[in-house]
């Protein structure tokens, strides 16, 4: 007999957090370094460009991909396994000698298989939430704590051992990823497609407010192209050091692991709506300010700071209009939209962008991403609060 539907069931925050801190742990080591990793590789900028933005660009289909897979198998979970293998299996290719063609074809096979399980873990998430949506930021805060751990533990390796030693450091990271797949599972699988799902997501894509976040959600990752492709790079040509580099790094990071604890306290005050459009608003601030005085530590670990918002807050934000705008089966797919939209086509030109914008110079590079998220934050406040007078509670 099913429980009654007064009853709740636990979630089971262990095992969800520990997927979360395995998956950003890698990325701790991946979004700082590999860029120096390649560098060291005898890559130049343009190539770097180019190779980096292969992260995003396999997240145009990764997504989705998946999450169409694992919505229409009798047991979806095995997508989630079969992902972090290949992921796994993917970044064995790493320790062997390539030039620009070989680290292409590698990268191209790693990026996918890391980028497509994610939002089918995101999924995976919200079936255990059951409409608690405010719970799901001390869940993915450790993945955040993950990502710390490793961004300050890697920047004193490389110190001492130099980037090229980057892969074997990171391997083991993915096979804890692969052992914690194996420790999740849904609270109830995705329901099989049906005739008519479809359409009634279509529907749902059309509304304008739909449009609106997801347009603001592309142009604020195209705006940290210059972030995630060169920062690190930025911060050696203005002498910082690997382990300063990954200091401040930490910073964003500790700072965004806070916010995401308070984060059930502040959604019900301010809501998500709200707090996605001041999110974006710090953003375009942030990118100013590192470009006009990038020689201050100071103020560096001032921006950094930033990133609660202009990273956390915003994510967090945007799990929570996507749960409402794709309620049910439809979230899976939601999901993969959104990834494959913001951090894939968005990605992709960030990076591509960063690499031509860099023949200028650093600085010129995070101006232009500063106008990038003054603009999604126009749309985002046009569309999200203003066209919604008095609706800010979701």
């Amino acid at each position: 007999m099913n429980p009654p539907s007064s009853i709740v069931t636990p979630v089971p925050m262990l095992r969800l957090a520990g997927f979360y801190f395995a998956y950003y742990a890698a990325l701790g080591a991946f979004t700082p370094y590999w860029s120096l990793y390649l560098q060291s590789q005898g890559m130049g900028v343009a190539a770097i460009s180019v190779l980096m933005s292969l992260w995003y660009a396999t997240r145009v289909l990764a997504p989705s991909t998946w999450t169409m897979l694992a919505a229409r198998s009798p047991r979806p979970i095995r997508w989630l396994h079969v992902g972090c293998w290949l992921t796994l299996a993917s970044f064995t290719g790493f320790l062997l000698p390539w030039k620009f063609a070989g680290l292409f074809a590698v990268m191209c096979a790693f990026c996918f298989f890391y980028n497509a399980v994610m939002p089918q873990f995101e999924s995976i998430t919200q079936s255990h939430l059951h409409g608690r949506s405010d719970r799901y930021g001390l869940i993915r805060v450790w993945g955040s704590i993950g990502f710390i751990v490793v961004v300050a533990l890697f920047g004193v390796l490389i110190d001492r051992l130099g980037a090229t030693m980057l892969p074997w450091l990171m391997l083991p990271l993915f096979a804890g990823l692969l052992v914690s797949s194996y420790c999740n599972g849904y609270a109830a699988p995705p329901a099989m497609a049906m005739h008519g799902d479809e359409t009634g997501f279509r529907q749902r894509l059309r509304r304008p407010e739909t449009r609106a976040f997801f347009i603001a959600a592309f142009l604020v990752q195209v705006s940290f192209g210059p972030y995630y492709t060169f920062f690190s790079i930025y911060l050696g040509e203005h002498g910082y050091t690997p382990s300063v580099q990954g200091l401040l790094w930490s910073i964003g990071v500790l700072v965004e692991i806070g916010l995401l604890f308070l984060s059930q306290r502040i959604f019900r005050r301010w809501g998500a709506r709200r707090l996605l459009v001041f999110s974006l608003g710090i953003t375009t601030v942030r990118w100013w300010v590192t470009a006009a005085w990038p020689d201050s530590l100071p103020v560096m670990v001032l921006a950094q700071t930033t990133h609660a918002f202009s990273f956390a807050a915003f994510f967090a934000a945007a799990m929570l209009l996507l749960a409402e705008y794709f309620p049910g089966r439809h979230n899976g797919h939601g999901q993969g939209v959104f990834y494959g939209l913001s951090s894939g086509v968005g990605g992709v030109i960030g990076a591509l962008l960063a690499g031509q914008l860099w023949r200028i110079g650093g600085q010129a590079a995070f101006v232009a991403s500063g106008f990038i998220a003054l603009a999604a934050f126009a749309i985002a406040w046009y569309w999200l609060l203003r066209r919604r007078p008095g609706v800010g509670a979701t």
